[in-house]
């Protein structure tokens, strides 16, 4: 009897990033027989939307930090279920770096394993799924490098995945839903949150009442926030900003002042509220940078998608906020359409006409209620004026915004890149991640993304190293295929 020939093995999809859009689209896939590898730089899935407390730390009621809990368990049950059925690997501390098409067909992605960040691993994948999240804009004000400032991302990450504070006493302060959950999470672990300072205005809020309406579940999860701050007694300033944080050696006050209707500051609402912490939020940035070693294109600064979260790089989709901020429940929806449209291209298919329907029709709706939310909450529109000259803009390189307001006027720079050139904001470790935002206000002009060769810092010794371990992932310099 002649040998059966061997089956062709089922084609292998990497995912980067084990949050809600990265999890939910190495389900998908896997769900529909596509072999997974999920790579993430956290020890643990979930993204910043799901963190848990480190395991070490023995948690009793990690969910009291947490609403929608029970998705979070869902999506990590979900992920062992195929880790264990062996249809998913799960690559936890693998911070990705580079992403590159070949050799042959398929993609490389290449990541730095371990808390050091310094034993190269590389994966083969027939397709990717890029769900790579997306990072705080942080906009400076007086005072703000002191000790004790804090992004609200930050101050929220260290409650949920350290259950720690920065102090007893904060000020949750800027614009956007996260200071909601912020605050109410500081509240409930027992820190004084002397105020929440927002500065969108209610009446910003009704006039798109009918959004709000047509999504009940976002309308309750915003009332639940608001009867915490009630029950815990946090008063909320809304069309307030702060204008200064204050102290020596750490922060020991800020100063926060009524914005009148065009966004500056009014003249003599100026008060000074003690606090110890103050957790600073204006909205957050796609992640990109990984799309951009690849040549995807964008949109704006959110990577370009299809309907069906394609990018226009054959075999690589995106999801989740690197393709637009708008949460942890459209991350989801975007995930899973990536990943069932993957597994149906890589299988040779289209997917199910009518399940594809409904997905879309979600992923729309959260996409209409991110719209609306992007409109209400920006930042006020003269927020640079309260920026002094001796201000620290880019920390990597202690430049101020006097030198970033001199290299316009004097030196006649018009963008973000010949303000880099002139002054050093965005040479240093973290290449204009962090300080862009604010080098792009000081100048007026739009913030655009920059081309990195590579998503994060990495050794020279990896890159030099890197042609010559190709044998096994066993090798801390070696290779897998899937």
């Amino acid at each position: 009897m002649p040998d059966r020939a061997p089956a062709s093995p089922a084609p292998h999809l990497a995912v980067v990033g084990a949050g809600p859009a990265g999890l939910a689209a190495a389900l998908a896939a896997a769900a529909r027989g596509v072999r997974v590898t999920l790579l993430d730089a956290a020890p643990q899935t979930g993204g910043q939307f799901h963190r848990r407390p480190a395991e070490a730390l023995g948690a009793r009621r990690p969910q009291a930090l947490h609403h929608r809990w029970r998705t979070a368990e869902r999506l990590r049950e979900g992920l062992e279920a195929h880790v264990r059925a062996g249809t998913v690997r799960h690559l936890a501390d693998h911070h990705v770096w580079c992403a590159e098409p070949g050799p042959g067909t398929g993609f490389t992605v290449h990541a730095l394993r371990g808390p050091g960040q310094r034993d190269p691993a590389e994966v083969c994948a027939d397709a990717l799924v890029l769900a790579t999240g997306g990072y705080e804009k942080v906009l400076p004000f007086p005072g703000w490098t002191l000790p004790g400032v804090v992004t609200a991302g930050g101050a929220q990450a260290m409650l949920k995945g350290a259950l720690a504070v920065s102090g007893r006493t904060a000020v949750v302060a800027g614009t956007g839903p996260l200071l909601l959950p912020v605050a109410a999470g500081l509240a409930a672990a027992g820190v004084t949150v002397a105020a929440l300072v927002e500065s969108a205005a209610p009446k910003a809020l009704l006039r798109r009442a009918p959004v709000w309406a047509a999504h009940p579940a976002k309308l309750a999860e915003g009332a639940g926030y608001a009867a915490a701050l009630l029950r815990h007694r946090v008063p909320v300033l809304t069309r307030h900003t702060v204008a200064e944080a204050h102290g020596t050696d750490r922060l020991e006050a800020v100063t926060v002042a009524a914005l009148d209707a065009d966004g500056r500051v009014r003249p003599g609402t100026a008060r000074r509220i003690p606090c110890a912490t103050l957790a600073a939020g204006h909205g957050m940035l796609p992640q990109t940078d990984l799309a951009g070693t690849l040549g995807c294109r964008l949109d704006g600064l959110a990577v370009r998608v299809d309907a069906e979260q394609r990018t226009d790089v054959p075999g690589v989709w995106a999801a989740g906020e690197a393709t637009g901020i708008g949460g942890a429940e459209l991350s989801l929806a975007e995930g899973h359409i990536a990943g069932r449209s993957a597994a149906a291209r890589l299988h040779g298919t289209r997917p199910d006409p009518a399940a594809w329907a409904r997905a879309a029709r979600a992923r729309d709706r959260l996409r209409a209620f991110a719209a609306a939310l992007d409109a209400v909450y920006a930042p006020p529109a003269h927020w640079t004026e309260q920026v002094t000259d001796d201000t620290t803009v880019c920390r990597c390189e202690e430049v101020t915004a006097g030198a970033v307001r001199e290299a316009v006027a004097e030196l006649g720079a018009g963008d973000v890149r010949t303000v880099k050139l002139l002054t050093r904001a965005g040479m240093g470790w973290c290449q204009g991640r962090m300080c862009a935002p604010a080098v792009a206000g000081l100048t007026g002009c739009a913030l655009t993304p920059s081309p990195r060769p590579f998503a994060r810092p990495v050794p020279l010794g990896v890159l030099a190293r890197r042609p010559d371990h190709r044998d096994d992932m066993s090798h801390p310099t070696g290779r897998e295929s899937g």
